[in-house]
């Protein structure tokens, strides 16, 4: 997971440096992308219809934030109040991220004569991707600190967290609304705050054993309570 969040972060930071100063191969790259998109989805309504749905209302961030607000509610429920501040606290640091990049960098989205559909603010990074690799990191990340070896459906919804990360990105490039460069900045940095997040949290947990268990959490468990016996080593941040 380290060498994941180092990287991510590696490479957004190049991608970024590479928007900013208006690399030409790069903005080469995304134009042809994007004007044979363009021309796809000015030709094929319906399917440019579908893709606006999926675009604003499935895998909108205010869908994915409504979502990562079901699992901090949640988790506070079932008293693991360590985990839920950690996906709340990541989710936040995301946003504030994410807005504070656009308008770093204010990077314009592409225009067009015929344009399918509209956006709002500058376009690096993809606010839509990286909400939903944050979103979806997090949650399968929850997921996997309880029921990753005894739950079947866990490769069901992992395979449902790629498709709505990559689809949302495709769905932002071929809409006309983002650059692919965008929405890669979107994923890479997505990625990196998640890693960060259960990187963080490990770290939080050995504290936690090296200091006894104190901080209004039992050792071992969130929610207070003493670990079965023969499983003291095993820790919520063990993903195994």
């Amino acid at each position: 997971m380290r060498s994941s969040a180092v990287v991510s972060g590696v490479l957004f930071l190049v991608l970024l440096v590479l928007v900013a100063v208006g690399w030409s191969p790069l903005l080469s790259l995304d134009r042809s992308i994007a004007e044979t998109l363009h021309r796809d989805a000015v030709a094929r309504p319906g399917v440019t219809e579908f893709n606006r749905f999926l675009s604003d209302w499935v895998w909108d961030p205010w869908t994915m934030r409504a979502l990562a607000a079901v699992t901090v509610g949640l988790l506070w429920w079932r008293r693991e109040r360590r985990v839920a501040l950690w996906v709340a606290g990541t989710s936040l640091v995301a946003v504030g991220l994410q807005q504070g990049l656009k308008s770093l960098v204010g990077r314009e989205r592409p225009q067009w004569p015929d344009p399918v559909d509209s956006a709002q603010f500058a376009a690096f990074p993809s606010g839509h991707a990286m909400t939903a690799m944050v979103t979806c990191g997090l949650i399968l990340w929850v997921l996997a600190l309880h029921w990753r070896e005894e739950w079947r459906g866990w490769g069901v919804l992992a395979c449902t967290a790629v498709v709505s990360v990559l689809g949302v990105g495709w769905t932002r490039v071929y809409l006309g609304v983002h650059w692919a460069s965008d929405v890669l900045g979107g994923w890479l940095l997505g990625w990196c705050c998640v890693a960060v997040a259960v990187l963080t949290y490990r770290w939080s947990e050995r504290r936690g054993e090296r200091n006894g268990g104190t901080g209004g959490e039992g050792r071992g468990r969130p929610d207070g309570t003493s670990p079965a016996p023969g499983t003291a080593g095993r820790r919520m941040g063990d993903t195994r």
